[in-house]
């Protein structure tokens, strides 16, 4: 349903699942299981996985708190996204890897809940995709001293207005792992 009228395939991204990102990451253990039972029905299923990784000035660039976490491993031929901006779409090849495999459709993954997936389910749908949330399959830390609200409330408000997201031609909608349909 997309606007893309030539790309009716899906791919799971998964956002910076790096070892600092997630090193508090809230329900860590469990969302990089959820994470990895995602990455395996892609995988089953052909799915496209494409993996972003961030870097800034403190996540350095092939730093070990850059990469991706030792539980999830991406396999040789998938495509690995570096971004310095939260909206994996911004400065990347993002685009165009998705154009080359005929994606219309991204399932969401990874962390942070309330920064780099919120910023790239967004810049995602005002691109003309439609995007699936997997609501078990994110996470964020804690940023309660900078004024945000909890990590387990931020997860949920963003799970909560996802599924409320509306644009002519785009679906938003918000699954856990167990209900997420790859389309393949």
């Amino acid at each position: 349903m997309s606007t893309f009228t030539d790309r009716s395939n899906t791919a799971l991204l998964v956002i910076d699942a790096q070892t600092d990102v997630l090193a508090d990451g809230y329900l860590r253990d469990e969302t990089i299981g959820n994470i990895q039972l995602l990455v395996t029905r892609a995988r089953e299923l052909s799915v496209p996985v494409i993996w972003v990784q961030h870097s800034d000035d403190e996540l350095v660039l092939n730093s070990e708190g850059w990469k991706i976490v030792p539980e999830l491993s991406p396999a040789e031929s998938e495509e690995i996204i570096n971004k310095l901006y939260g909206d994996a779409f911004e400065a990347t090849a993002l685009e165009s890897v998705l154009s080359k495999n005929g994606v219309g459709r991204l399932v969401l993954s990874g962390a942070q809940s309330d920064a780099c997936i919120r910023s790239t389910a967004h810049g995602a749908f005002t691109r003309g995709y439609d995007v699936t949330l997997v609501s078990d399959a994110h996470t964020t830390s804690d940023m309660t001293e900078w004024g945000a609200p909890p990590p387990e409330m931020a997860i949920s408000h963003i799970n909560l207005y996802w599924q409320f997201q509306g644009a002519p031609g785009r679906t938003a909608s918000v699954s856990s792992v167990a209900e997420t349909d790859f389309g393949a």
